[in-house]
């Protein structure tokens, strides 16, 4: 049995990181989502909300998809779900630098378990998180981004916090 796993913050859940979840479900028979915390990101949602948030999202995807929380380094959680893939998604050149650069370092760390890359659909390109926060936290719409049930996550989280 092959096992991926497609590891971030998810906060928010965006159809970028949907189209990639969806598009990779399809190269392993299992997929893990690894929802994890970054130090470097300031999170709108807990990672409690978050897990809920992917789990949502991707119930139609029946048991190959599997949504777990970790905070540990990348590889040791890849191996302690036995994975022989990192799942990556890039959407430009930036992207592809830092991908590149953490690729190297984790074959440093385990070269069984490979990286592979999916270019996200040329639609999704310019959605990321961070920017749907920032538009969400100045009233812009931000529903061509995320999914109806995330947009409401959005609108009430922020409603809470004004």
């Amino acid at each position: 049995m092959t096992i991926a796993v497609y590891p971030g913050t998810f906060d928010p859940i965006t159809l970028g990181h949907l189209d990639i979840i969806r598009r990779g479900s399809h190269l392993a028979d299992k997929l893990v989502i690894g929802v994890t915390t970054n130090p470097s990101k300031e999170p709108m949602f807990t990672v409690a909300e978050r897990m809920a948030m992917v789990r949502r999202e991707v119930a139609d995807l029946g048991t190959a998809v599997e949504v777990v929380e970790f905070d540990s380094l990348l590889m040791d959680f890849a191996e302690a779900q036995g994975a022989t893939m990192i799942l990556r998604g890039l959407r430009a050149v930036a992207d592809f630098e830092y991908e590149f650069q953490m690729a190297g370092m984790n074959q440093q760390l385990n070269s069984d378990i490979e990286t592979v890359f999916l270019m996200a659909d040329v639609s999704l390109q310019p959605i990321a998180s961070k920017l749907v926060k920032e538009i969400a936290r100045y009233g812009g719409a931000i529903d061509k981004f995320v999914t109806p049930a995330v947009a409401e996550d959005v609108r009430r989280h922020l409603a809470t916090t004004r």
